[in-house]
């Protein structure tokens, strides 16, 4: 079997995965007491009205007496078609709800993620090549020291120094600010300096301990004895077999710190971003808006071990795909 169409079957193979999430989702609701239906009936019950009647009413109304397949394809045509249903919380539809929440989450997890990527493998690298030294310790005690204290606590003492006392920053978000202008990079740099220092410690860790196998090794001493400046040794020689089982980790921890930290930080901030959005649908009981979110979250956690996967063929030369099943 080619890369193609492995790259193809994998492909494939998440679109699978998605849509036994999909199903799973739609079982759970089916499952689950309506809401609306259930506030139909207590406000018939205050009313003096027959609450069954109002019960029928609404199941009719939101197409629950239909069959159970007829609702599971209406279900997958709404999912696929982004037709999320509507937001009563904040009143639109859910998908422009979760789109102007999207923009200000990427707004910092961009460029977070793309500092997390770079600076957790090169820390990594640099702290094995100088192996027990004071520059080693320098380099993880700084790594560690974002990954030990809590995000939202180490954000509240940041936002306390730089926006209260000194004054550099807002101390709450200004969503009337231009996207790419300086004031908008003054007030998300601390947020995203919050959340590289917590999420380069593991990857940095998983750098330093498999480059550390390398720098030793048959290719490293050849390298060097033709000349080759340290630095590109390490570059061509060292970062890319290391990067190689980074890869099946880096997405699993950034997507864990995504889903909790984001929030988190977003609360401390006054971002409205995705975490922020999804906290309140949940204290406002809005089904639609937390299931909406929930789909996303998913939908980009498929998305990303799918990237993973690619990812893991591209920068190991040594799989074959003669014999490789998904």
């Amino acid at each position: 079997m080619g890369l193609a169409r492995y790259v193809a079957l994998r492909v494939g193979w998440a679109a699978v995965v998605s849509l036994i999430i999909v199903t799973v989702t739609f079982g759970l609701l089916a499952a689950a007491p309506n809401p609306s239906v259930q506030q139909a009936a207590t406000q018939a019950a205050l009313e003096g009205g027959n609450p069954q009647e109002a019960v029928e009413r609404e199941r009719q109304l939101r197409g629950l007496d239909e069959p159970l397949h007829v609702r599971y394809l209406d279900f997958l045509q709404g999912v696929y078609t982004l037709e999320w249903g509507w937001s009563e919380y904040r009143s639109q539809p859910v998908t422009t709800a979760l789109f102007d929440a999207v923009s200000y989450t990427a707004q910092y997890s961009i460029p977070w993620t793309i500092l997390t990527v770079l600076l957790g493998p090169l820390i990594g690298v640099y702290s094995a090549a100088n192996m027990y030294t004071w520059r080693d310790h320098a380099a993880t005690g700084f790594a560690f020291f974002g990954y030990a204290i809590p995000n939202f606590f180490f954000g509240i003492i940041l936002l306390l120094v730089f926006g209260v006392w000194l004054e550099w920053i807002p101390i709450v978000y200004r969503t009337e600010v231009p996207t790419f202008s300086l004031a908008n990079a003054r007030q998300l740099v601390i947020p995203v300096f919050v959340l590289v220092t917590g999420s380069i410690g593991a990857i940095m860790r998983v750098s330093r301990n498999e480059s550390a196998a390398f720098q030793n090794a048959t290719f490293m001493k050849t390298a060097k004895a033709k000349g080759v400046s340290p630095l590109r040794a390490y570059a061509y020689h060292v970062m890319r077999p290391t990067l190689v089982p980074l890869s099946t980790t880096l997405v699993g921890q950034l997507l864990a710190i995504f889903l909790g930290s984001s929030l988190l930080v977003e609360v401390v901030f006054g971002i409205p971003g995705l975490g922020r959005l999804t906290f309140n649908a949940l204290v406002a009981q809005d089904t639609n808006l937390v299931l909406g979110s929930t789909l996303l979250f998913t939908f980009l956690a498929v998305v990303g071990n799918l990237l993973e996967d690619l990812a893991f063929t591209v920068l190991d030369p040594r799989i074959s795909y003669d014999d490789r099943d998904l």
